[in-house]
């Protein structure tokens, strides 16, 4: 993430009430990290050479860009209303809508996005500019669904790998912050291939496959206590799929992480069923960490 002063959490607005939903998310984000919300609209119209403006004999206040600068208003005054005194700015950026967010995410510490909208937004989940955000951002991703349950941890989803490692770094960080817990969850279903071209074992004992993904997890947290010693962290290893313990635990969770990139059950995360699965059935917002490069 970037952690340069004055890095700004940027809101995708379009004016649909999930996108108030992400401004107000964003805005307590922004405030619990003493750091700027910038509130972020993709106007696309130009690219598709459609007038703007008011319609000829029309009243001057008509027309797409003057929607736009009121959806943005709108959006500002909702950041205020949600954190008083908060520092906010709304700007208008002419783009399809992944396109300007990637260009916002370098100078960026977060993006925040509603799980659904209309316009720019509109298929910012479901479809594929959310794959390319969440995909291609240089700053983690948050999208606002559900509901926050504020007694209940952060949840990080761990599988081993180099992504599930940025993903429990931020999400300690975030629960840190937030002040509650940190809740690990590794989910497996059958004992891993060593490498390329291994096979998996045809018989081999429940326990100590247990014992092996639990060494896993512990591995993965490594270090998380040196640097958070007054950090609770819970740790939970599930015979279960990722998109199903992972949705169980978002239940009780105020947020819920996940790596951009894994292996195992978290390989395909931003790729196939189980970005979808953890995007489309969390309880509770859902945090998409990308590995640096």
């Amino acid at each position: 993430m970037n952690s340069a002063n004055g890095a700004a959490v940027v809101v995708g607005v379009d004016g649909s009430e999930p996108a108030l939903r992400a401004v107000r998310l964003a805005a307590a984000e922004a405030a619990r990290r003493h750091r700027p919300l910038r509130v972020v609209h993709a106007f696309i119209w130009p690219l598709l050479r459609v007038p703007v403006g008011p319609l000829t004999g029309a009243p001057p206040g008509g027309g797409l860009r003057h929607q736009a600068e009121e959806l943005v208003e709108r959006a500002v005054a909702e950041a205020e209303a949600t954190v008083p005194g908060i520092r906010v700015t709304g700007e208008i950026i002419d783009g399809e809508a992944s396109a300007v967010l990637l260009g916002e995410s370098p100078a960026a510490a977060m993006i925040v996005l509603g799980d659904r909208g209309l316009g720019g937004f509109g298929a910012l989940v479901i479809g594929s500019a959310a794959v390319q955000v969440a995909t291609y951002a240089d700053c983690p991703v948050l999208v606002a669904r559900g509901e926050e349950h504020p007694d209940g941890p952060v949840v990080v989803g761990v599988d081993g790998s180099p992504a599930s490692r940025a993903a429990v770094e931020f999400a300690a960080e975030q629960a840190a912050v937030r002040d509650t817990a940190l809740h690990a969850v590794h989910a497996y279903r059958h004992p891993g291939s060593a490498g390329p071209g291994d096979m998996q074992p045809l018989v081999y004992e429940e326990s100590e496959l247990r014992g092996e993904e639990g060494r896993l997890l512990a591995e993965s947290l490594a270090g998380i206590h040196e640097r958070y010693p007054d950090l609770p962290v819970t740790r939970e290893v599930v015979r279960e799929r990722a998109v199903a313990a992972l949705t169980a635990a978002s239940r009780r969770a105020v947020l819920v992480v996940v790596g951009s990139r894994g292996r195992g059950e978290l390989a395909g995360l931003l790729l196939g069923s189980v970005s979808h699965g953890v995007l489309h059935h969390s309880a509770c917002p859902v945090a998409l960490v990308r590995t640096p490069d």
